[in-house]
């Protein structure tokens, strides 16, 4: 009998509270419906723990809603009110309406029933996981819905590790091995998809036994559907058994679905392969599956050939540079002139990562080439990711290397007419700078001698794009950062000020955050001689846009510059804007005035 402590609310009010929940849950409106569900918990509180058990969980096991927008709320719901039904003594009555969920046809309520189904059962007790939590799953693994049997599949895990009885155990064994053999693919790929946890349950002696012939009947399914849910168990198997039996039962697996006639089969095995290898340990990853791996990275479909790329960095390392020089290496210089520019996208978003496998020697003999045709790519995508992961050369060569092939291909990013490729290459260059020193940015070009690079950040600042403008001004504070400020003075400051003579009134607004967030990085001395008569002037231009982004611009710097300069330089011109005949000039010099203020 419930001995719970009688609640603050009154039977009216509880009465009430039942009767709204009732009212709104057979309410036509959805939202009412949805709003009365998430309450739940609230209601049941109020209710107390046997009324919970005898009156709200019995109505919603009743409820017939079709909408499955309310049934994965109550789904959701249900998984906390175990502590509302009196906790793990009495959490097995919510498997009567979980149990309804898990039988309807849309997948994610399902998915959803059968989640808080396992969380009740992970909450009760082994005897009331016996008499409540295992019947639950008997009855759906043998529904005549195969929805039903599809979300048992899910369920087995936790029934399992709750019960101890091996009669028990065995009844559930056997009916697993009855999903695997349903007549419908929907139910065996549940199967294919829940058996590695379900193996990660049972006792070693069943898994090598029953678990390993249901294994093999997975993998020779005729639907590819099944098999290549099948693949992600080779992976789980594969850190279950030993490591004999998974080289003698699971890798002519793998080799064989490495072949298999699906593409989607060869696909999984390619993103799964990795994770198998790190479980059979890297010798007989080297002797048994490299060879599987290889053709991978030469399949006929890109999506496999993508899958395989992606990983080539982790592999070689795992098998080592011998291994990786003879039998990968080769292969990864035919994807880099892959047909797929998504292959090659790929390949360059990794192939870094060879070079401190590889060593230094064999990086700039075999992994150097590649690099090179990387960077010479058509598509920006592929350049980007060379440049990207420049960092991982450096470590092991320098970048000196491919300073020469930088320029060009930076340059061509630098241009190129999609404005989103141009925003990603400007916020590699203060990292390209601060790994190869100023010498690279004033590298010359072989065609006219100039410092291309230097003027390409200047140029950015021009761009017909605000987001590229507005990196410039960041990456040429990231340099100045980087190189110090007698770098900027010389080199930044006179290039900025020319630009301030530009006609177009956009471009003198981004030179002026420019010299904003230089000021924080420069020193008070190059503010006083550059930055602040360059704004004193830019105050007076015609463009209110320009005068407001002047008074913002002095309100920032501010904090860079001594009390006294504040007042004697900033202060003035600022009471002078705050007199505009524009409303926003005026704002923002009150605004300003008033952050000077703060600063006294």
């Amino acid at each position: 009998h419930d001995r719970s402590p009688p609640h603050k609310m009154g039977d009216e009010n509880d009465l009430f509270s039942v009767a709204m929940l009732i009212d709104e849950l057979k309410n036509e409106n959805v939202q009412l419906r949805l709003n009365s569900i998430r309450r739940l918990a609230t209601i049941a509180t109020a209710l107390g723990p046997e009324r919970t058990r005898t009156e709200l969980v019995p109505f919603l096991t009743d409820s017939n809603d079709d909408e499955d927008e309310c049934l994965l709320a109550i789904a959701e719901e249900l998984a906390n009110l175990i502590p509302k039904v009196g906790g793990p003594e009495h959490a097995h009555v919510l498997l009567a309406p979980l149990e309804n969920l898990a039988t309807v046809e849309e997948t994610v309520v399902r998915d959803k029933a059968v989640a808080a189904a396992c969380a009740v059962g992970e909450a009760m007790t082994s005897e009331g996981a016996t008499t409540h939590y295992v019947p639950c799953v008997q009855r759906l693994a043998n529904g005549d819905w195969f929805t039903a049997r599809v979300s048992a599949c899910g369920m087995f895990a936790v029934a399992y590790r709750k019960v101890a009885d091996a009669g028990v155990r065995s009844d559930l064994r056997k009916t697993y091995a009855q999903l695997c053999a349903d007549e419908t693919p929907m139910t065996r790929r549940a199967a294919a998809q829940h058996l590695g946890a379900f193996a990660g349950e049972i006792e070693p002696e069943h898994v090598r036994g029953e678990i390993m012939t249901l294994f093999k009947q997975l993998t020779t399914d005729e639907q590819d559907s099944v098999r290549l849910l099948a693949v992600e168990d080779c992976a789980k198997l594969g850190k279950i058994l030993p490591r004999e039996e998974c080289v003698a039962d699971v890798v002519p697996v793998v080799k064989k679905f490495a072949a298999d006639k699906s593409w989607r089969v060869r696909y999984m095995v390619a993103q799964q392969l990795y994770e198998l290898c790190e479980s059979i340990g890297a010798d007989i990853a080297r002797e048994e599956l490299l060879p599987s791996y290889e053709q991978l990275l030469m399949d006929g479909e890109a999506e496999v050939r993508i899958a395989s790329a992606g990983g080539v960095s982790s592999f070689c390392a795992l098998v080592g540079a011998a291994a990786a020089g003879e039998k990968i290496i080769p292969r990864v210089k035919e994807l880099a002139s892959d047909g797929s520019q998504h292959v090659r996208a790929a390949l360059a978003s990794v192939i870094m990562g060879l070079a401190p496998t590889m060593g230094k020697d064999q990086t700039i003999e075999q992994l150097l080439p590649i690099f090179l045709t990387l960077l010479k790519d058509e598509f920006p995508e592929v350049r980007l990711n060379i440049i990207a992961k420049l960092d991982q050369v450096n470590h092991v060569i320098g970048v000196d290397l491919l300073s020469q092939e930088l320029l060009p291909a930076i340059k061509d990013l630098a241009e190129d007419i999609h404005w989103r490729v141009r925003l990603a290459i400007i916020e590699y260059i203060p990292l390209l700078a601060s790994q190869m020193g100023t010498s690279f940015l004033f590298q010359k070009s072989e065609a006219d001698g100039g410092d291309q690079l230097n003027a390409l950040c200047l140029q950015w600042l021009s761009d017909r794009v605000y987001s590229i403008r507005e990196a410039a001004a960041v990456n040429l504070q990231k340099l100045a950062e980087v190189f110090g400020a007698e770098w900027a003075k010389t080199h930044i400051m006179p290039k900025v000020m020319e630009l301030m003579a530009n006609p177009h009134y956009l471009y003198r607004m981004s030179v002026i955050k420019t010299m904003t967030l230089l000021a924080g990085c420069v020193g008070q001395e190059l503010c006083m001689t550059e930055i602040l008569p360059a704004l004193k002037a830019a105050a007076k231009d015609r463009v209110p846009n320009v005068r407001f982004s002047v008074a913002k611009a002095f309100g920032d710097i501010a904090s860079a510059l001594d009390r006294g300069v504040v007042e004697g330089e900033i202060k003035p011109i600022l009471n002078e804007l705050g007199g505009d005949a524009d409303a926003d000039v005026r704002f923002f010099a009150q605004q300003s005035i008033a952050t000077c203020e703060a600063k006294a």
